[in-house]
């Protein structure tokens, strides 16, 4: 039975590999790894070319779990991603054809290049890890995790996700431009003849066995403590974003259980069995980011909600 060291030092060496694969970009590495011991799902956000993409393929390469990719079109549907009943002719019965959704771990590969309706279709299995489709429920494996990437929202051909897709992720992880000496390497290895989107993608060996997750998973939420003032001030956190005037619409309860997964995996991440206040201070913005609607006057004066929330750190007593 591994303990907490042991997945750390495992979840070290999935780091490593896909710093082969994408070089820098450590943060959002370490936050999509937080999403999967946690549990949840993951909506990766940059614009064009910064590698979220890649760094789905190099994450479902290292798990030994069934994968499946969907690119997101407008002109997909429903049926597409939930599968639909076929007639067959021999045996004059109608037979289920599952969709790409009845997998382990789903890259949703620019999910807001689709209509609201069919975003609408992942809402069943991201919370309740189920899928219905003509009045029968079906199951949906147990380590279903949903790693979504989209370009920002004011990309032309792009359609905001619904406020009910937005809350189902567990973070939002924003992918900025890469460091100049990132993007320096990157082009050495190019101009060497090295691929790294196809030759060291395919060359990474998986690391952790769909068991091993679900083991990972009940260990993060089992054997990480949390003291009653952490939860205290994680609520604190959450309720003050439903009373800021900045804000027009607050996080609801669905954040303040976000937050608290999310710090630990972070906490058994980092090799502690124990959550701390810089932890939950470190994915406030990630897990309510995407939660908050910032009033029209707000976004008129430029204000962006990292200094909110600094104000609300501000206001608040940091747990001892």
């Amino acid at each position: 039975m591994p303990d907490v060291s042991d997945l750390a030092q495992t979840c070290r060496l999935m780091r490593d590999q896909m710093d082969r694969v994408v070089l820098g970009q450590d943060q959002v590495k370490e936050q999509m790894l937080v999403c999967l011991l946690a549990g949840g799902h993951g909506l990766l956000e940059g614009v064009p070319g910064t590698g979220k993409t890649l760094l789905g393929l190099s994450l479902a390469q290292l798990l030994g779990c069934r994968f499946k990719r969907i690119q997101f079109t407008p002109d997909l549907m429903p049926a597409d991603l939930l599968g639909s009943n076929v007639f067959n002719q021999k045996t004059n019965e109608f037979e289920f054809h599952p969709g790409p959704i009845f997998t382990d771990l789903l890259l949703a590969d620019e999910i807001n290049r689709t209509p609201p309706r069919t975003q609408s279709a992942l809402l069943e299995a991201m919370q309740e890890h189920a899928a219905t489709t003509d009045g029968v429920r079906r199951e949906i494996s147990p380590v279903f995790s949903v790693f979504a990437t989209q370009n920002p929202v004011e990309f032309e051909g792009t359609y905001p996700l619904p406020e009910a897709q937005t809350d189902r992720f567990l973070m939002k992880i924003t992918i900025e431009y890469p460091g100049m000496d990132a993007e320096r390497q990157m082009l050495a290895a190019y101009a060497s003849g090295k691929r790294l989107h196809s030759e060291v993608v395919r060359s990474l060996e998986p690391v952790m066995s769909r068991d091993e997750l679900e083991q990972a998973r009940r260990m993060v939420a089992n054997n990480v403590r949390i003291e009653e003032k952490l939860l205290s001030y994680i609520l604190q956190i959450v309720s003050s974003t439903r009373e800021d005037d900045a804000i027009q619409i607050g996080a609801g309860p669905r954040a303040s259980l976000a937050l608290l997964e999310s710090t630990k995996a972070l906490a058994l991440l980092r090799g502690r069995d124990y959550v701390t206040p810089d932890d939950v201070k470190e994915l406030a913005a990630p897990v309510l980011i995407h939660r908050i609607t910032l009033s029209p006057e707000t976004e008129m004066e430029g204000v962006i909600f990292e200094d909110i929330l600094r104000h609300i750190f501000d206001k608040l007593e940091v747990p001892r």
